[in-house]
């Protein structure tokens, strides 16, 4: 594994003269990642020459025909089967996304508010504001809800109108990393690496989720993506792209967007050809990018008067930068941070999990990501190793150094921090690991005829066959013939590869077969996992892919706010949410009666048998009419009464607010419920300082908030307080305690209201 790469196994990227946005060159009839077709030899120019057929009508229905003709066909000089398995792997990619995708309701219904009010506020959608009266921002930037906001604006609100842009941007991200992957590589490496980020288990989630990750998955590939473009001819214009989808990046999820930079910019100064003080103009002229695509919105933020925008949620002091670098940034890192529920594991574990080097394999988050984990790290080594004699501007072997660099760079980070941290954070990693096993595959079979190339080759077979097992032994119930299937069919497949150097004629036969056990039983796990995560509805704050069993870590240790749940549209109850079981949901709050997921797979049952659950879903949010209806949790939306929001609806027109109520998830859930804005006191988790009890006592008074809804997860037995040890803990409870004080309680369907238009 010594030897320089061969031309015919990595065939060199088209020439550096720009083609359209994928990399299709001029003049060939479509690009390496063949997704648009350009002219091609002998076609007929603008005015057409001898025998070019009539212009006009005809001729344009034509030119519409040789199009499609050539989408289908793809790159001239690739086989048949290339573009339609292409197209094929996004169309099935695209079906698996949109599986019963209503089931999961609202989702997340802290985005979904601030979805439905920027769909109604322009205000609200540019800051992201969790009601259209802007009382209070979500506590991200808001590049991830205005896809979301511009589907409900058009075509109404509803959970598919939600969670579709999710899906496309899940498909979208296959198609990326194929069209690197496929660029420099083979169509077999590209379609491999889409093949394995498509079954992922936590992509299957989170691209049909309505949480920020869907668009940093995305616009974080994209940005890959450029920078490879860029390596191959030294083209600013294509680093400056990546820096612009990285900007992009930051204004959906903030500094997460960033943890890729140093891989990508390393790589770039050193490999790029070009020379080194051109490289780093380079570099400084993406880094302007970044700057400019990710700074504008936060400039206006900071420089607007805070009296006439909304509170910028998840901060103490109304700051975006604050909570940039703070609770969303070094908080998470090293576990300070205020306002926040829970603080960092540190190397012993604590509310969020154990921290450490094992901790994307632990038995919380390796189902969710780590499949094929293991396989990559291996084909990353494999890859370097092959490549190693190459020159220094060797564009497959830069690849490697850019989607191993991501991994590693990421996955180190999300490791070791010991704030806040959720298993769906960990599909920012799907991409870099789905381009290194499609491209290390590749690079190994081609060089299988090398011992030291077919000894890697069936060492990750074999290894990838092992840890599948050991996940799939995580949850002995579920499927338990799977484990054994692929334990069994995965070392056979090794077995195959090893022999069939030996087997004379029949060696490439045997090779052919052995490979396409391997692959089979490397994705079975994964597979399974992921048809299983669509066949349940997931929602809430905190969601997870796969059977029930393998959730037992949650996104937070027993005994803190956990469990998913969430209010359903009208008219989809009984779809049933994901839970966790009783007794997980807020603290202080009713159980809810804990949702039973099935560990089945489509095939094994409706919705019905699969949960069953009525509005509301499970893990703490409170059944229709059940004891303390109306609570939300932390984790999950309230459940709404059909008494309860007639009688917020009425005369909701005179008034800005129609309620108020501690925390936003138990706002959302009255929002999305009515229609019509809902103040959150305090925030996500009712520990912002927003407002104060002198700004609230100011609302009503001038008439602006109807009711206050009780409950919510406000402090520790459920009602005011804060959670976080913020000032606005204080706030939250004062504002809690001078209500109860001066207003009359009223109960509406098991919801406990306050008239703040009449006074004791």
């Amino acid at each position: 594994m010594t030897t320089t790469h061969d031309s015919h196994a990595y065939p060199p990227p088209p020439g550096n003269a720009p083609g359209n946005a994928l990399g299709d060159p001029p003049g060939n009839a479509s690009g390496p990642d063949g997704l648009v077709a350009g002219p091609a030899q002998g076609r007929p120019g603008r005015g057409g020459p001898p025998g070019g057929g009539p212009r006009g009508g005809h001729a344009a229905g034509g030119r519409g025909a040789r199009t499609a003709a050539r989408l289908w066909r793809g790159r001239a000089g690739d086989a048949p089967w290339v573009r339609p398995a292409f197209l094929g792997l996004l169309l099935i990619t695209a079906v698996l996304y949109s599986y019963d995708l209503t089931a999961s309701g609202y989702a997340n219904s802290f985005y979904s508010a601030a979805v439905q009010a920027g769909s109604e506020s322009w205000k609200a959608f540019f800051f992201g504001s969790s009601d259209a009266a802007n009382s209070i921002t979500v506590d991200k930037p808001p590049a991830a809800l205005w896809p979301m906001a511009l589907s409900v604006r058009l075509f109404g609100l509803g959970s598919w109108q939600i969670l579709v842009p999710e899906v496309l941007m899940g498909v979208g991200t296959v198609a990326v990393v194929y069209a690197a992957v496929r660029r420099r590589f083979t169509p077999a490496a590209g379609l491999i690496a889409g093949a394995v980020l498509a079954v992922t288990p936590v992509a299957a989630l989170m691209f049909r989720f309505n949480n920020p990750d869907a668009l940093l998955a995305l616009l974080m590939t994209v940005a890959v993506y450029c920078v490879l473009r860029a390596l191959e001819g030294a083209r600013t214009a294509w680093l400056v792209w990546a820096g612009v989808a990285i900007g992009f990046a930051f204004l959906t999820k903030t500094l997460q967007a960033f943890l890729i930079l140093p891989p990508l910019a390393l790589v770039y100064a050193v490999c790029a050809p070009t020379t080194l003080r051109r490289r780093l103009g380079q570099l400084a002229l993406g880094g302007l990018a970044i700057v400019a695509a990710g700074g504008w919105w936060v400039a206006i933020v900071e420089l607007w008067p805070a009296s006439s925008r909304p509170y910028i949620g998840g901060s103490q002091n109304n700051s975006f930068l604050e909570l940039t670098f703070g609770y969303n940034g070094l908080g998470r890192i090293n576990g300070d941070e205020v306002g926040s529920v829970g603080g960092g594991g540190g190397g012993g574990g604590g509310r969020w999990g154990s921290s450490g080097i094992g901790r994307m394999f632990d038995a919380s988050i390796g189902g969710q990501i780590s499949w094929l984990l293991p396989a990559a790290l291996l084909l990353l080594v494999a890859g370097l190793v092959v490549t190693w004699r190459a020159g220094r501007t060797d564009t497959a072997r830069s690849a490697f150094l850019v989607w191993g660099g991501s991994l590693l760079m990421t996955a180190a980070v999300f490791s070791f921090m010991a704030g806040i941290f959720h298993e769906y954070y960990t599909v920012a990693l799907a991409p870099s690991i789905a381009a290194l096993v499609g491209m290390g595959v590749t690079v190994l079979w081609e060089e299988r005829h090398a011992f030291a190339a077919s000894a890697a080759l069936i060492v990750t077979v074999a290894v990838t066959a092992v840890w599948s097992f050991t996940l799939l032994g995580r949850t002995p119930d579920y499927l338990p013939w799977l484990r054994w299937a692929v334990l069994i069919g995965g070392l056979a497949a090794a077995a195959g590869l090893l022999l069939a150097g030996r087997a004379g004629r029949r060696g490439p036969r045997l090779s052919l077969g052995a490979a396409a056990l391997a692959l089979v039983a490397a994705l079975a796990g994964p597979v399974a996992y992921s048809l299983t995560t669509v066949n349940e509805g997931h929602a809430g704050s905190i969601v997870t892919a796969g059977p029930a069993a393998a959730r037992g870590g949650g996104g937070m240790r027993a005994g803190g706010p956990g469990g998913d749940g969430g209010r359903v549209p009208p008219g989809q109850q009984g779809q049933g949410q994901q839970g966790q079981g009783p007794g997980q949901g807020q603290q202080g709050g009713p159980g809810g009666g804990a949702a039973q997921p099935s560990n089945g797979l489509p095939w094994q049952g409706g919705p019905a048998q699969r949960q069953g659950m009525g509005p509301g879903g499970a893990g703490g949010g409170a059944r229709e009419g059940g004891g303390g209806g109306g609570m939300g949790g932390l984790l999950n939306g309230a459940t709404v009464s059909s008494e309860a929001e007639a009688t917020l609806r009425q005369n909701a027109g005179d008034y800005t607010w129609v309620a108020a109520a501690i925390g936003s998830q138990n706002a959302a859930g009255y929002q999305l419920a009515t229609g019509e804005p809902v103040m959150a006191i305090g925030g996500f988790n009712g520990s912002d300082p927003s407002p104060t009890l002198a700004q609230f006592k100011e609302y009503v008074a001038a008439g602006k908030i109807h009711y206050f809804v009780a409950g919510g997860q406000g402090g520790q037995g459920g009602q005011g307080g804060g959670q976080g040890g913020g000032p606005g803990g204080n706030s939250s409870s004062a504002i809690t305690s001078w209500i109860e004080s001066t207003f009359t309680e009223v109960t509406v369907g098991g919801t406990t209201l306050y008239d703040l238009t009449a006074e004791k």
